[in-house]
Parts: C-alpha cells; sequence; structure tokens
C-alpha cells in the first residue's frame, strides 16, 4: 500500500475532531475523500501530510511512518491545497526550476513534468498570462517533482469551467493508471468525485461513515422508479405487499430488485393504477452521501 491510515484520532480540549478513521490507498488508484463542513476533512489531511501530530494512530507512506520517519515519508509525497502558490510575474519554467531546487531535483525533471500535464508548450510564458485550468496543471507539476508516490490535492477543480474540470479530471486519471500512482483527492464536487475517483470515503462529525468503490457505493441501494397516475392507490398497495419505499407528487421508488417488478406492475393494473414508466433507479453519488450524512452538504 501506497498510504495507510491507521485509526486516525485528534482530539483538541474535549472535543474529537477525528474519531478513529482508517483507509488505504494503492498504487494506480484515485481516491475521493468527501465530507460536509466541519467533517475532519482538513484535519485528516494535515495529519496525512505530517503537519498536525494525531492523538491516536499513524500514518504510514510508502511504508515510512510520518511521526517517526518524517522526512522518508515526505519524499514520497506531493501535496497542493486549492489554488497552488505560484509566482504570476515568472515563467511556467522558472516557477518550476524554483521549486526544483528547493527540493534538490535536477533541472531534467522540469520537461518531464511539464510534459506528463502537457504544459510544455507554454513553459515560457509568464504565469499571470496562464488559464486557471494551465495554472492548475502547473501547480500539479510542481507537486509531481521528484516522481513522488502519492499526490494528495485539495479541490483540484476549485474554480474552474467545465472544460478545465474535465482536463484536470483527465490528467489525474491518466497519472493514476497509467503512470500507477496514487492520488487522494478532496473536493465538494460529488459529480466529479463520481467520475474520478474508483474509491471514495465518505466522513462525517469525525468519523467514517461508508468507504468503497464508487460502484459498489451507489449500486449498494436497490430501488425501482414507478411513475403512476395516482399515488396514493399505489402507495397503499406497495405497504400491503410490506415493501420499503419513498414517494414524490407522481412517482414512487421502491426498494426491491428488477426481477421483482412485474408481480407489482400486474397489481397496478388490476387495481386500475395508470402506469406510466418503470425503470431501475441508479442512485448518483450525491443522493448516497446526502443520505449518508442526513442532507448536510460538503464544504
Amino acid at each position: 500500500m501506497i498510504l495507510v491510515a491507521n485509526n486516525l484520532t485528534k482530539v483538541i480540549g474535549k472535543r474529537t475532531i477525528v474519531d478513529h478513521v482508517s483507509f488505504s490507498l494503492d498504487a494506480g488508484e484515485v481516491f475521493g475523500f468527501l465530507g460536509p463542513n466541519g467533517a475532519g476533512k482538513t484535519t485528516t489531511i494535515r495529519m496525512l501530510v505530517g503537519l498536525i501530530k494525531p492523538t491516536e494512530g499513524s500514518v504510514t507512506i510508502c511504508g515510512f511512518d510520518v511521526r517517526r520517519q518524517f522526512e522518508q515519508a515526505m519524499r514520497n509525497i506531493g501535496c497542493i491545497v486549492e489554488n497552488p502558490d505560484l509566482y504570476r510575474f515568472m515563467t511556467g519554467r522558472e516557477n518550476l526550476e524554483h521549486f526544483a531546487r528547493m527540493l534538490g531535483v535536477p533541472r531534467e525533471e522540469i520537461e518531464r513534468v511539464a510534459e506528463l500535464v502537457s504544459l510544455a508548450h507554454r513553459l515560457d510564458q509568464r504565469v499571470g498570462t496562464y488559464s486557471l485550468g494551465m495554472r492548475q496543471r502547473l501547480g500539479i507539476a510542481q507537486a509531481m517533482l521528484g516522481s513522488p508516490k502519492l499526490l494528495i490535492l485539495d479541490e483540484p477543480a476549485n474554480g474552474l469551467d467545465p472544460a478545465g474540470i474535465r482536463e484536470i479530471r483527465e490528467l489525474l486519471r491518466t497519472l493514476a493508471h497509467e503512470r500507477q500512482m496514487a492520488i487522494f483527492v478532496s473536493s465538494h464536487l460529488l459529480g466529479e468525485i463520481e467520475l474520478m475517483c474508483d474509491r471514495v470515503a465518505i466522513i462525517h462529525k469525525g468519523q467514517l461513515l461508508r468507504e468503497g468503490s464508487v460502484n459498489d457505493l451507489i449500486s449498494s441501494r436497490r430501488e425501482m422508479e414507478f411513475r403512476v397516475g395516482d399515488v396514493a392507490r399505489a402507495s397503499e398497495i406497495v405497504q400491503s405487499k410490506g415493501l420499503t419505499f419513498r414517494a414524490d407528487t407522481d412517482r414512487l421508488w421502491i426498494s426491491m430488485d428488477e426481477s421483482e417488478a412485474p408481480p407489482l406492475v400486474a397489481a397496478f393494473a388490476e387495481n386500475g393504477v395508470p402506469l406510466f414508466h418503470v425503470q431501475r433507479h441508479a442512485e448518483t453519488l450525491e443522493e448516497m452521501f446526502l443520505q449518508a450524512t442526513g442532507g448536510e452538504t460538503v464544504d
């Protein structure tokens, strides 16, 4: 495993900010970290990169304990938080040269990372002329200097237009799946996380509520959607069969497998309930998130 967080806990005074949170991340994965305001996301990220010490638990990166082997662990991490800290009066190349000197990385690395993020053709232009998406890509290039095994990115698509968001998504998936990097992404864009990530974790009030592959999490809730002409009568029929459901003005979502639908369709027909449409309801990551957190929004 590239990253292992084991029982991470942070207590400040009498308040538990993060409560025994555990997860892991392997090479080639994009891992999404989600949570509402005050859930403990930022505190967890700070513990991952050694900015604050956990009250309990541990973090290992490529086998190195962040507390006991800090320098070795940090050599394997690249990190950006929200908007990258770049010098706009300098060129992209000059920015990367500056950070390469700080890291003791050879200048040849600059061409490599610029090529990876598709910025080689604009490297000698001032960063002040870059679009926000290009600055985000330059920030990712900066984080990749030194060939880290793990990228930790907080809101990498923050402020981007749809084209820029797609650019960053495709870049991160390419880096993970083709370059076998482990990428940890914290974001409030739930639809984008669903498209970008292989696995996600949801933290709420300091505790990890759910963790797993995106497909497993959003398909764990089996529902069929029925659009009907008489919701009240349809609800009575569904209740009589002991099925769990939720209703709206013209439709019901019923917890059942697709194979169980035909008898219910027949029951609606026998009782004169107009039925206009039936389909399997595919839950989105946003719906699953809101259900898990009681409707609280991400920050």
